[in-house]
């Protein structure tokens, strides 16, 4: 097992990307605090994780808050004696231009989306030079790489995690600390669902699933996989990457001309 008795904690992981990072962790072996605003979906996450034989803890958390994320931290120590993993996954998408978004909307998703893994960052950071050093994994979005229309305040702050993954990396790789974010490209979580299902949506969930060269969205497990990866010592010599992870949505438009004059 690749994170045998390692201790992970992963934000937002009561559904979607969060939960199959903890799942696949926990799979590992690695003993996984759950975090999340969500109390059921957190305790559904620690209740599959159990019902494969291996061990979690929930803990409500608002990574936003600082003593909010404190708390999480010395729940990890207290409980597990250690913090080796980090993931920030805890997000939130609200939708707008700088026209039309609500100011407290841009300031939740800032506060979410940025602030969140800062301060998660700040206080695992000393535990972990504590116990000779760990891993980060920030989850990011080719958002952060290449803009979305209506998308201000998320892209903008995914962004700004691709920096703040690079700085962390910097001023801590020789604390044994590496950090590296992963972008993924359209997944299959609640999040992404619940918008593009809505009524009247259906025009947008055909644009995200034709910005893939894949032609569909990922699955969280896919980026879970990834997490993985990043978190084991088989990413030993990387540090300070953003791992893409989009199913082609970067690489180039993918539509032929066939299918852009027959509006398909």
């Amino acid at each position: 097992m690749k994170l045998k008795d390692k201790v992970a904690i992963v934000t937002g992981a009561g559904s979607g990307m969060g939960r199959a990072i903890a799942l696949g962790f926990a799979g590992e072996g690695a003993k996984v605090l759950v975090t999340d605003v969500n109390r059921a979906g957190g305790e559904e996450t620690v209740k599959m994780i159990r019902d494969q034989g291996r061990e979690a803890v929930f803990l409500l958390t608002d990574v936003s808050r600082s003593e909010e994320v404190q708390k999480m931290v010395a729940t990890a120590v207290e409980k597990y004696g250690k913090i080796d993993i980090l993931v920030n996954n805890a997000g939130v998408d609200l939708l707008g231009n700088s026209q039309t978004v609500a100011e407290e909307d841009w300031n939740r998703t800032i506060a979410v989306n940025l602030t969140g893994p800062f301060l998660c960052a700040k206080y695992a950071i000393a535990k972990m030079k504590e116990s000779g050093g760990g891993v980060i994994i920030n989850i990011a979005s080719v958002e952060g790489l290449s803009g979305l229309s209506n998308q201000v305040a998320y892209s903008s702050s995914k962004g700004g995690v691709i920096n703040l993954t690079k700085c962390l990396a910097i001023d801590h790789a020789r604390d044994n600390i590496r950090v590296n974010a992963i972008c993924p490209g359209g997944i299959e979580t609640p999040m992404v669902m619940d918008l593009v299902n809505k009524e009247g949506m259906e025009p947008l969930k055909k644009y995200l699933i034709r910005q893939h060269a894949l032609r569909r969205f990922g699955k969280p497990e896919e980026i879970a996989k990834v997490a993985v990866f990043l978190a084991s010592d088989d990413s030993s010599f990387i540090i300070g990457s953003h791992i893409i992870a989009d199913g082609g949505w970067l690489c180039g438009k993918s539509m032929s001309t066939s299918e852009i004059f027959k509006g398909q």
